[in-house]
């Protein structure tokens, strides 16, 4: 069976037309492995494939960019095609331009993990094992590294979110997400090496060395529990095509105060209300004869109530896409425009947030004069939010991705995490179910409960240890209300960021200089 699988192999791969075939359906077939498939091991037939036709590429045509991007190219597409939804919805531009351009972004990032594959596949004088082992793992993390920083970056879809419910999520709090992309590489290339029969006590020993080490360090506690805190997290389920409408405005602002207030309203004091990003979808400073007020009365009732809200200064003409805090708070952090008690998106989404060479582009379509798309940026570095019963570091939407910005505003007094979202966006598609598991790994690698409020889902509460404990179904209106304990401390993860990987990579490009030094004297 397994000679004649790898002999139909062979034979279909003998051309370049076969090749690139397969490689099309072996990159394919990764979008199963992340939400809402969650099927994690696609990765490794995926991966195990690929290895595979490289060595078939190599005794052929030895394409291996042509060959190694189709497989990214096609990994990208159905992984991240969502981002259509957008353009087809709200960008008003034909259909063929939309398809265009999301074509277009999903071959620019296949540049990355393609050209990883081209640089471990040209290396001379290195074995089979040092090139799978080594040397591909590597400059896979590299690329990976310079996808999410180049042109502010796009870091989704590291292999590594795929693996959540694996033994090999224990790395997660010591060396993050690619903690775990490096595992998951390494026992894709063991697995390969195996059915060639080459090291095969090795390999299944390095592959037993990462599983029951990553099951073990699942047991390990880095933060310490504090007493429980009252949640409510709303999802309004506004219509996107209506959310920005100025008649609109008090009607989704009323239906957020109904569904705060629905339910049992025994015993709600000192319970924290979340709205999502833009709730309040006008200017701060024009709804103060709203804002006031209710603060006012919340604070009478001893709730606080945290929401997005568009933060602008007259006098210097900005935009900020921001948090505000309301109701009951910590002693000279009351709600005022001028209080530091709030939050400033850092990280900006290019496109929905600015428009980068906007004089260029503005005029070439709908799509790029979305509502709010000219914000300034916050610091980098901000204040936790502070309730007077926890502290919480906020992320907005899509900054949830970027874990070394949220590690940079994570202290041993940070209680929870936070972030607010709104997917309306990207309709009914795979999109909102990515950004939730993204959002579950940083509370993963911060051992911290992370609650998560969206316009029109996924609304969910994840807890320390990165087990959901509640969410609301995507496009329903409804509040999540739950008892959630914070957590203090301090995960390795936090301690160091990614400078354990760095060295390890640092420490194989070293090595492997050397070794081909020493190979051609």
């Amino acid at each position: 069976m397994k000679n004649s699988l790898f002999s139909f192999f062979d034979r279909l791969t003998q051309n370049l037309t076969g090749q690139l075939f397969v490689a099309l359906l072996l990159g394919a077939i990764q979008v199963f492995s992340f939400a809402p498939f969650s099927h994690w091991w696609t990765l490794y037939p995926s991966f195990i494939g690929l290895f595979l036709l490289l060595q078939q590429v190599n005794k052929t045509n030895k394409k291996f960019f042509i060959v190694g991007y189709a497989f990214n190219l096609a990994m990208f597409l159905a992984t991240v095609h969502w981002i259509y939804v957008s353009m087809d919805l709200f960008g008003g531009m034909p259909t063929i331009v939309s398809i265009f351009l999301i074509g277009l972004f999903c071959a620019y990032l296949a540049i990355f993990p393609t050209l990883a594959i081209w640089a471990s596949a040209r290396l001379p004088l290195i074995s089979t094992t040092q090139r799978y082992l080594l040397v591909f793992p590597v400059f896979w993390l590299l690329m990976d590294w310079v996808r999410g920083w180049f042109l502010t970056g796009f870091p989704w879809a590291y292999l590594g979110y795929s693996h959540a419910d694996t033994p090999l999520v224990g790395f997660a709090p010591i060396l993050g997400v690619q903690g775990l992309t490096l595992a998951i590489l390494l026992i894709c290339a063991s697995l390969t090496l195996i059915l060639q029969k080459q090291k095969i006590v090795a390999n299944v020993a390095l592959i037993s060395l990462l599983l029951v080490s990553g099951y073990f360090l699942q047991k390990v506690r880095y933060t310490e529990l504090q007493p429980a805190i009252k949640v409510a997290l709303v999802q309004g389920n506004i219509d996107q095509n209506d959310k920005w409408e100025t008649t609109q405005l008090y009607p989704s602002l009323f239906k957020y105060l109904d569904l705060s207030e629905a339910g049992d309203n025994n015993d709600r004091e000192n319970e924290l209300i979340i709205w999502p990003e833009s709730a309040i979808a006008a200017l701060e400073i024009d709804m103060q004869n709203f804002l006031q007020p209710l603060s006012q009365e919340l604070e009478k009732q001893g709730k606080t109530l945290m929401t997005g809200i568009i933060e602008y200064d007259i006098n210097k003409d900005e935009y900020r896409n921001a948090i505000i805090m309301l109701g009951k708070l910590p002693l000279g952090q009351g709600y005022a425009q001028t209080s530091t008690n709030r939050y400033q998106k850092h990280h900006l989404l290019p496109i929905g947030e600015f428009v980068p060479f906007e004089d260029l582009l503005r005029p070439i379509a709908p799509y790029f004069n979305l509502p709010m798309s000219s914000f300034q940026r916050g610091t980098e570095i901000q204040n936790n939010l502070q309730t007077g019963l926890t502290t919480l570091a906020p992320a907005l939407c899509y900054e949830v991705a970027f874990p070394e910005l949220l590690r940079k505003n994570v202290s041993a007094e940070t209680g929870m995490l936070l972030t607010l979202s709104n997917d309306a966006w990207f309709g009914n598609s795979i999109g909102p179910d990515q950004h939730l598991e993204i959002a579950r790994m940083r509370a993963i690698e911060f051992a911290r409960p992370i609650l998560r409020s969206t316009n029109n889902g996924i609304t969910a509460i994840i807890d320390d240890q990165g087990h959901e404990i509640g969410r609301l179904a995507s496009n329903t209106e409804g509040v999540l209300r739950k008892e959630v304990q914070p957590a203090f401390g301090l995960t390795p993860y936090q301690r160091m960021g990614s400078l354990p990987l760095y060295l390890y990579c640092l420490l194989i490009l070293i090595g492997t200089f050397f070794f081909h030094l020493k190979r051609y004297k």
